[in-house]
């Protein structure tokens, strides 16, 4: 496993078919479900790539290393395990310090989804990969706590149209600021274009209830709820806050841990809102939606 600006990632040889079979062994992942693979450059990323539009060149100058997911043509040295048989890889340079220096030390790329079982909350520390695949793998690179704490904003492009796949680290406003308006199409249910489309996804063990707390407190009276807040105190028994000073970058590195904190709580349900919906809050309010959706 290692650490990334975003989340923790389970790392493999990107060129290597029975690595990366490993990786879904290990997470329980299906194989129609695309991989990131991961790299040191851009350099590094045009020997994984082929006909790459300019626009994507423009965002790798700008954002790269960073949380910013590229999906572009192929080429075929990225086994089609990678990709789930498509004809584009998610390809994405990482801002932390420690996961640069291991890409510029291996001789190939990595390959490394979150560092979880599938479809539950993403690791963002090294303890929370310890007590989910601690007996699973060989090792884990301690590199602290994410920073940003919510997976990559995934960018690729049709025909003339760049589209964002997955919101995330990488607000949608400073990708339009670069290359101009873009579409969004984030959700699929069972035939993803890119890594992390699936419309149940993020989600804790507890039931998740999404809407106007107060109200959700109302309506639930009785039941032993959790609270996950953006920044008001609703003076719960069992609660987390995201960010009491109402800050989204904030909220956003909280948001994983809050899950899994509330997730061991003794408690039956969580109920939650949404943050207000720009910048990076548009992808906290993908993730809590897809963690309701179960």
């Amino acid at each position: 496993a290692i650490p990334t600006e975003t989340v923790y990632g389970l790392a493999a040889n990107a060129l290597e078919s029975t690595a990366i079979a490993k990786i879904f062994t290990v997470k329980n992942r299906p194989q129609f479900d695309p991989l990131i693979v991961h790299v040191a450059s851009w350099h590094d990323a045009l020997q994984l790539a082929t006909d790459v539009p300019p626009r994507a060149i423009t965002l790798a100058q700008k954002f790269w290393p960073g949380p910013l997911t590229l999906l572009l043509p192929k080429k075929d040295i990225i086994p089609d395990l990678v990709t789930s048989g498509l004809d584009r890889v998610g390809l994405r340079c990482p801002n932390h310090k420690m996961t640069q220096q291991l890409l510029r030390q291996t001789s190939f790329p990595l390959a490394a989804p979150s560092a979880n079982p599938f479809g539950y909350v993403s690791p963002t520390t090294p303890v929370h990969v310890q007590e989910q695949l601690a007996d699973k793998i060989a090792y884990i690179l301690d590199g602290g706590n994410c920073a940003v704490g919510i997976e990559s904003t995934i960018v690729g492009f049709e025909e003339d149209e760049a589209v964002v796949y997955r919101m995330g680290g990488l607000a949608v406003e400073d990708i339009e600021k670069e290359i101009g308006k873009v579409r969004v199409s984030i959700h699929s249910t069972s035939n993803p274009k890119a890594p992390g489309q699936l419309q149940s996804h993020y989600a804790p063990r507890k039931k998740v209830l999404l809407g106007r707390i107060a109200e959700l407190l109302s309506r639930f009276r009785g039941i032993n709820a959790g609270v996950l807040s953006f920044q008001k105190d609703y003076a719960q028994p069992f609660q987390v806050i995201l960010s009491p000073k109402g800050n989204m970058e904030e909220a956003a590195q909280h948001l994983f841990s809050a899950l899994r904190t509330l997730d061991k709580m003794p408690i039956d349900i969580i109920l939650t809102e949404l943050v207000p919906d720009a910048g990076i809050g548009r992808a906290i309010n993908d993730r809590l939606k897809r963690a309701a959706a179960t």
